[in-house]
């Protein structure tokens, strides 16, 4: 009996520990909860958040430093004007690297397309480019002869899949998420805000509360005293 009797009281208590909004909202600081929309509100203004800033700044730091290497790699090998004739206007499959850069550019501008000018919040931008990049560089590293090229026949393909790979990882662990963590955020706030507002008033002010009127017993012995003091002294 005394197993049973304390079952209802623990589930009592779980189900009041687990629903402390009521009490929450009581205690609720209007500033500071007007500080905290106002603080999202202006986050959403600025159209971008900063972790998706950080990303776009990353796609375009693959673009620059794909575009350094190849650059490099055009001057190892007799020069700019003579390799880019050799890589562009004559363009072979197996030994130019000309594809490769232009697999960066691609990559540069679908992602800026889709998460900053588009605002996407789903993966499947970056899981097509990624896809794109990967089957692309396997089949180049496979059919081409890249490995006669020196050491860029190593370094422009691999630092060319780590570089789509991070990107991807940093968008789908870290940039979606924090902004769905965020607008969950806002929605709570919002929703705290307006179960304060409609709670709030219902709540006696400091203007509402008073003194007790005096009691009947030192109201009577200050009307009789007062007759005493207005009877004529004979």
């Amino acid at each position: 009996m005394s197993r049973l009797s304390d079952d209802p009281e623990n589930a009592h208590g779980s189900s009041l520990g687990s629903c402390p909004s009521l009490r929450d909202v009581h205690s609720i600081n209007p500033t500071q909860l007007m500080a905290r929309i106002e603080s999202y509100e202006n986050r959403e203004k600025k159209g971008i958040s900063d972790v998706r800033r950080t990303f776009c700044l990353f796609v375009t730091f693959d673009l620059l430093f794909v575009t350094l290497l190849w650059i490099i790699e055009l001057n190892v090998n007799g020069g700019i004007e003579k390799a880019l004739e050799k890589e562009v206007l004559q363009y072979d499959y197996r030994f130019s690297f000309f594809d490769i850069f232009l697999l960066a550019v691609f990559r540069f501008k679908f992602l800026i397309l889709a998460y900053a000018l588009c605002r996407l919040q789903h993966w499947w931008a970056i899981a097509f480019t990624t896809a794109v990049t990967s089957a692309f560089l396997l089949a180049k590293v496979i059919l081409s002869k890249l490995f006669s090229q020196g050491a860029f026949g190593y370094v422009l393909p691999i630092i060319s899949f780590i570089l789509a790979w991070i990107e991807t990882w940093f968008l789908d662990f870290k940039v979606l998420p924090q902004e769905a963590e965020e607008e969950n955020r806002l929605l709570l706030v919002q929703g705290v805000s307006e179960r304060a507002a409609l709670i709030q008033p219902g709540l006696p002010s400091d203007g509402q509360f008073y003194s007790p009127p005096e009691s009947a017993a030192g109201s009577d012995e200050d009307s009789d005293e007062k007759q005493d003091s207005e009877k004529p002294v004979v």
